[in-house]
């Protein structure tokens, strides 16, 4: 391999917002190993996944891109599989793609400066894999913040939850939360950095517990929100076993904490949620629903849905259905049930076809469309704050969004420029099933 490329990086990510930061903190290590990131593959030396193994088609999709590129190896390029997949197969992937040189799991980031030395000597075959018992946190002070409007901050780490359906407890480990001394000193830092909006992550987010026993979730979330320079923070994901009150009031007494809860809910029937062993029944979601839609403020809900878990029936489809009625979700993330290894799932009997899990997605899908549109025409006429994310030439609008999360694709006046990441309020004069439109009112 040319030394022109001996130390440079293509690095590739899939799955969710904890990928897409734990990749910031990723590029942030080789960096500081002296690493240089290229746009892709043909200028890598080293040609990284950070993977997802939440869904099989996500899981898939790196194996085919890891097949597509096996043509590179005669190049000496070496090749990693970062991530969930990587935790899940361990050294497998070694036999099934024998051109990858490193395995490293989430829970081992901490140790990629010690591998890279590995393969910068001659490993063919470097691994880093953590069993469910690690308490580590990957905290690193070399992050490079890749998103130029939102800063991520993890705090806490792992699932303790086990849903017959997740793969996330086994690849990512027991639940560890960071200090909120730590959390509020990498906000300050973010702040520092330019950053107004802040979102904290976590498989489960609100299931943290101060290591220091200083502060609640709740109480960490007013904290951040009172740091001089934060005018936004947001949340996700929230698991609603360890939802409660104080979270809502929470937002309903601190105007910089966005008016949004991602609570997933997976299924409205009781039945399936214990099949799923989700924790909790319709009825106790649904009264963490009614805290939520008591508050003073107009709070937004979003969700994650899955159709055909085994043994589903069509009247437990049809609750899940009354479920989202009752809601009034401002939008949702569906799914198809997938099997996935290791999993509790795995024993019970799939006997719910493709073609019925796509039809009942679909009915799903249609049945949110109508939700979605008649939750948002109730904005038109509104003036909402926006936060600027960038501009659609072809179209003459900017392109935003409100504290609730939602979309607004908006114009301005002639003569006028915004800059991405300030903040303009926004006359709301149409909407959409998963978007707003509307006019600047003024700065």
């Amino acid at each position: 391999m040319s030394e022109t490329v001996a130390k440079t990086f293509y690095l590739e990510t899939f799955g969710c917002q904890m990928n897409a930061h734990d990749s910031e903190k990723v590029v942030g290590t080789l960096r500081q190993q002296g690493y240089r990131q290229v746009p892709t593959v043909e200028e890598a030396g080293l040609v990284l996944y950070n993977t997802c193994s939440i869904r099989d088609k996500a899981e898939q999709k790196v194996f085919n891109r890891l097949a597509d590129y096996k043509k590179y190896r005669a190049q000496g390029k070496q090749f990693g599989v970062l991530g969930c997949v990587a935790q899940q197969e361990g050294e497998k992937i070694f036999e099934r793609a024998p051109y990858v040189s490193l395995v490293c799991g989430s829970a081992s980031y901490q140790n990629l400066p010690q591998m890279l030395v590995q393969l910068e000597t001659g490993g063919q075959r470097v691994t880093g894999l953590d069993d469910r018992e690690t308490d580590k946190c990957f905290e690193t002070e070399y992050t490079a913040r890749t998103n130029p409007h939102r800063g991520y901050i993890t705090i806490i780490e792992g699932c303790d939850k086990f849903c017959a359906y997740c793969v996330v407890p086994y690849t990512r480990g027991k639940e560890r939360s960071r200090t909120s001394v730590s959390v509020l000193e990498e906000a300050r830092q973010l702040v520092d950095l330019g950053y107004s909006e802040i979102q904290l992550l976590g498989q489960n987010v609100n299931s943290y517990r101060d290591p220091d026993g200083k502060k609640t979730f709740a109480e960490l979330l007013a904290a951040i929100a009172s740091v001089a320079g934060i005018r936004r923070v947001r949340f996700t994901t929230s698991h609603p076993r360890d939802f409660g009150r104080d979270i809502v009031d929470v937002i309903d007494s601190v105007p910089a904490l966005c008016d949004h809860v991602h609570l997933p809910v997976q299924s409205g029937s009781t039945r399936v949620l214990d099949a799923m062993q989700r924790l909790y029944t319709r009825e106790q979601y649904l009264e963490r629903i009614s805290w939520i839609q008591a508050a003073r403020r107009d709070i937004s809900l979003t969700s994650d849905l899955i159709v055909g878990f085994p043994g589903e029936t069509e009247r437990e489809f049809e609750e899940t259905l009354t479920l989202m009625d009752v809601v009034g979700y401002d939008s949702v993330f569906t799914f198809k049930y997938s099997p996935r290894p290791n999993t509790p799932a795995l024993g019970l009997e799939d006997a719910i076809s493709e073609a019925e899990k796509a039809r009942r997605l679909a009915v799903l899908n249609d049945r949110q469309k109508q939700i979605g549109a008649e939750r948002n025409r109730r904005h038109v006429g509104q003036v909402l704050e926006v936060m600027v994310e960038g501009k659609n030439p072809a179209r003459g609008q900017w392109i935003g969004r409100t504290s609730q999360i939602k979309v607004m694709n908006f114009t301005v006046p002639n003569g006028i420029e915004l800059t991405t990441g300030s903040y303009v309020r926004v006359r709301v004069t149409g909407s959409f099933p998963n978007s707003l439109v509307g006019e600047m009112a003024g700065a």
